[in-house]
């Protein structure tokens, strides 16, 4: 797989500006650019995002570019609300046409069976297998990414050698959008389910994004992972949702939430939203993923998505990867993982830097120089 090289300005809102550098990241048809660059000149808010995006899909799928139109129907998708009328279709035809050009067949994806309580679904997963496999690798995404989106990552760390299970967990693609099943901080529930499924031991656990925080959660008790990478660092995922709002705002609401003033914090929340699309749209989608009725339960339910509480538990050998200009994740939980991580067999941490066109969130504008790196760290790793 080879994938682009540059972080482009396409839209003055940074949070747009890099969904525009993500999905063109999996992509590379440079005309993608050039189309993207003219649609957000008609874009203000996330009404006119999901104008343009569904137009672009359509037009790219008209003209026969089924991939660059799968990915368009995603961005449309990305930033519609749960009840949009309008997100099932994107969601379908998105995942229709990622599975058409890398040979997704439906009857490849495994339906993991999961239950927790009296929750009770089924995790897609995906396995992408080498001839000789230096050893498994098991690779989950974020918040709210799909198993699909990431195939050029599989496809690459497989002809890297290595034998790839990619799944979705609770609060992710077919687990969320067809079992129902609400993000979980009990990680080790959904990865154990996992490997027990496929009967694998001694692996690479891979996560990215808030992946990453998840990834520790649950190697810090499933003896079966010996690796693991957090792609990028994200040790507290409350933090990063509140780096969303003013400093002081954000310090007035955790303090609201500790005495569990659940009305000042629904009320200040409503307020921002109402200047703020993004925190607006937040709050939305995070209600959505954790299964939550109000703005209060949904941050009280990200406060158990932290790594303070299990780092100390980590022994496997461990790689940290950062973003210098991470606009999502501040820079110092990186350096705070690295102080948390006192009795991991091995710590390696790598920052990534504008001059590498790696600076932003899991380093949209260089996912091969990430991918690379990832690779010689668990081939150093595995003949150590």
């Amino acid at each position: 797989m080879i994938f682009p090289i540059g972080y482009h300005s396409l839209h003055p809102d940074v949070s747009m500006n890099f969904q525009m550098n993500r999905w063109f990241g999996s992509v590379g048809e440079p005309d993608m650019l050039e189309e993207m660059r003219i649609a957000a000149a008609r874009i203000a808010t996330y009404s006119d995002w999901i104008r343009e995006f569904l137009a672009l899909a359509e037009r790219a799928s008209q003209h026969g570019h089924v991939l660059r139109a799968g990915f368009y129907w995603r961005s449309a998708e990305f930033f519609m609300r749960a009840d949009d009328p309008q997100r099932k279709s994107a969601r379908e035809k998105f995942l229709g046409a990622l599975r058409s050009v890398y040979g997704l067949e439906l009857g490849e994806r495994h339906a993991v069976p999961y239950a927790a309580g009296h929750i009770t679904g089924f995790l897609p997963a995906y396995r992408f297998t080498p001839t000789r496999a230096k050893c498994t690798i098991v690779f989950i995404g974020g918040f709210d990414s799909y198993i699909e989106e990431l195939t050029p990552a599989f496809i690459y760390l497989r002809d890297a050698g290595y034998d790839v299970i990619a799944f979705e967990g609770p609060g992710q693609g077919g687990a969320l959008h067809e079992s129902g099943l609400p993000m979980t901080a009990e990680w080790r529930r959904p990865v154990s389910a996992v490997l027990d499924y496929f009967d694998v031991e001694h692996v690479a656990l891979i996560g990215m994004s808030l992946g990453a925080c998840l990834v520790l959660r649950a190697a810090a008790s499933e003896p079966r992972v010996e690796r693991v990478v957090a792609y990028d660092v994200l040790t507290d995922f409350l933090d990063t949702n509140l780096r969303q709002t003013h400093a002081l705002l954000g310090g007035l609401l955790k303090a609201l939430l500790g005495l569990g003033m659940a009305s000042s914090v629904n009320g200040m929340i409503a307020r921002v939203a109402r200047g703020s699309p993004v925190v607006q749209w937040g709050i939305q989608q995070g209600k959505h993923v954790t299964g939550t009725t109000t703005a209060f339960d949904y941050l009280q339910t990200i406060q158990q998505f932290r790594t303070a509480d299990v780092s100390a538990s980590i022994r496997q050998d461990v790689l940290l990867l950062a973003g210098s200009e991470d606009h999502y994740v501040p820079m110092e939980q990186w350096h705070q993982q690295i102080r948390m991580l006192k009795n991991a067999r091995s710590v390696t941490a790598r920052l990534f830097t504008r001059g590498e066109s790696a600076q932003n969130h899991c380093q949209v504008g260089n996912y091969g120089l990430a991918l690379r790196t990832i690779v010689h760290w668990l081939n150093g790793i595995l003949v150590a």
